[in-house]
């Protein structure tokens, strides 16, 4: 049970990459596909290369789609006026 407790804090956490934050999953999903976010200077730079990624594949890619909706509901809640 703690190591399970454990897992889930870990992705739940936000680390801050440059400007913008990712959780410990996401970066790793991220670095399974060899998108380089740290590049990146906003999240809507690296939702484009999940979407290149996901646009250029037949590949199902069950968990770059989840975490691209997570990364695309931060940035909207985060830098669109309400």
């Amino acid at each position: 049970m703690d190591e399970y407790i454990k897992e889930i804090s870990n992705n739940i956490s936000l680390n801050n990459v440059n400007s913008f934050l990712l959780s410990n999953y996401e970066m790793e999903v991220l670095d399974r596909y060899n998108i380089d976010y740290n590049n990146c200077s906003s999240l809507k730079d690296v939702l484009f290369l999940i979407d290149e990624i996901l646009n250029n594949s037949t590949d199902e890619m069950t968990d770059l789609e989840e975490i691209s909706i997570s990364i695309g509901d931060r940035d909207y809640y985060q830098n669109d006026r309400k």
